[in-house]
């Protein structure tokens, strides 16, 4: 049997933009635990051109030449033997290695069916964005209804999320955004929104129970005065000064806790309900991987960026 070929972003040297090329390669094989989905939409994160520009080559090495991507939704193409919880032709989205393809490959595991009235493109931002949330307000975060906290960056694609999980769980948001995303920001349901650009949050916000900084440097130097004793920060950047948490009598975490498969699941139904609205901000087709990349790392978008790479 003849292999068959694929339409991909490889990636042969690190760079900027314009080290991005379409070529067709191979297409892969499940091997007996895997699934190889068609993919329908991948998630673009800013991760994706850290990664391309070799800026992260100790902590995340990469083998030359590479697909990027990591997550996806898509339909089941082929399933290995042992995989039992999908078929070929089921809607689906999770962590697909290499997703910026036509095709990629997943464990069964990495994997969640989408329910009927999830979209694509929905489904595709929910490990790249709503996932993380959760997990800093919930699984790091321990946040309670009636609690207040503050939210940096809360117009990215992480922050859109917290903001509307965090008001859905009953807690008093404030965040804190640039001038232009300030109606869109309390839109999602912030209480209070300080625009960075003028006002220092620190006169803002006071004795939160947790601050989910996606910032990091200075924005995270300034968070801990703002944190009640025995409050929270949890960094989306990096490990935070233990020295400071200390210092200030907080809990200072990054990645400490995940969400579980049902957490996941929660998740899921609550953007299928419409509960939880996931912005995009633009779709890009497959062969402008390179464009969708450049406005990644301007930081000015508002949602999430996808490439449309199949059709349904």
């Amino acid at each position: 049997m003849s292999k068959k070929s694929m339409q991909a972003i490889v990636v042969n040297e690190y760079g900027g933009p314009n080290v991005l090329k379409v070529k067709t390669v191979e297409r892969p094989q499940p091997k007996t635990d895997e699934v190889l989905v068609r993919i329908v939409y991948a998630t673009v994160i800013p991760l994706d051109y850290k990664i391309r520009n070799g800026w992260l080559q100790t902590v995340f090495p990469v083998t030359l030449p590479y697909i990027p991507g990591f997550y996806a939704s898509g339909v089941v193409e082929e399933v290995g033997q042992s995989v039992t919880e999908f078929k070929p032709g089921g809607r689906i989205f999770g962590s697909i290695s290499g997703a910026y393809a036509e095709y990629g490959i997943a464990k069964e595991q990495e994997l969640m069916a989408m329910p009927e009235n999830l979209t694509f493109e929905d489904a595709a931002t929910i490990k790249a964005g709503a996932e993380t949330a959760w997990k800093a307000l919930f699984a790091d975060g321990e946040l309670q209804s009636g609690q207040p906290l503050l939210l940096h960056a809360a117009a990215g694609g992480v922050g859109q999320f917290a903001v509307q999980l965090a008001k859905w769980k009953g807690a008093t948001v404030i965040a804190t955004a640039s001038t232009s995303n300030l109606d869109f920001v309390k839109s999602l349901g912030a209480g209070r929104v300080v625009d960075y650009t003028t006002t220092k949050f620190e006169d803002v916000a006071k004795d939160v129970d947790l601050v989910v900084d996606s910032v990091g440097g200075e924005t995270e130097t300034r968070s801990w005065a703002v944190i009640k004793k025995g409050g929270i920060l949890v960094s989306l950047t990096q490990d935070p000064s233990q020295e400071n948490a200390e210092q200030y009598g907080v809990t200072a975490k990054f990645n400490t806790k995940f969400p579980t498969r049902e957490d996941l699941q929660n998740l899921t139904n609550l953007i299928a309900e419409g509960r939880i609205t996931a912005k995009i901000d633009s779709i890009f087709p497959l062969n402008q991987a390179d464009k969708a990349l450049e406005k990644s790392e301007a930081r000015h978008g508002r949602g999430r960026i996808l490439l449309n790479v199949n059709s349904i």
